[in-house]
Formats: structure tokens, sequence, C-alpha cells
């Protein structure tokens, strides 16, 4: 007797066990739900055009970086003719 009520408490436990998991993968469903409603109205951007736009800036930094250069060179050139053309 005592096996039988042991076995209809691990089927009660069991089942509401099984009805715990079923609200938590409901709760889990609904947010993110939520959450994808929320970031459909807020403009963000995709991770793939983010990237784009990194690179593009890191590439522009780089020729800015190399015009720089060129430009400090340049100048050099001309103050250096400026001294000895005086």
């Amino acid at each position: 007797m005592d096996n039988r009520i042991l076995d209809d408490l691990a089927k009660v436990a069991a089942g509401a066990l099984g009805g715990v998991s079923g609200v938590r993968q409901e709760i889990e469903a609904r947010l993110r739900q939520q959450f994808e409603r929320v970031l459909a109205n807020m403009e963000v951007v995709s991770r793939e055009e983010f990237e784009v736009v990194r690179a593009m800036a890191a590439k522009a930094r780089a020729e800015q970086e190399t015009l720089a250069a060129r430009v400090a060179a340049l100048e050099e050139r001309l103050a250096n003719s400026t001294v000895s053309g005086t």
C-alpha cells in the first residue's frame, strides 16, 4: 500500500513539474515575442550592416592617416625648398 501511495505522489509531482515546464516555455515564448516587437519598432541596424559600416570607417581612417602623412611630407618639402631658395 505504501508503494502505491508513493507511486501516486510521484505521478502527481511529475505532472506538476510538467505543468510548470509548460508555463515556463509559454512565458519564454511571450517574452521573446515582446522583445521582437520592441526591436522591430526601434530603428536598430543589423549586425551585418554594422560590420559593413565599421569596415568602411576603418578604411576611411587608414586613408585619412595616409593623406595626413603625405600632407606633412609635402609641407616639409615646401618648407625646405623655401629655406634653401631664400
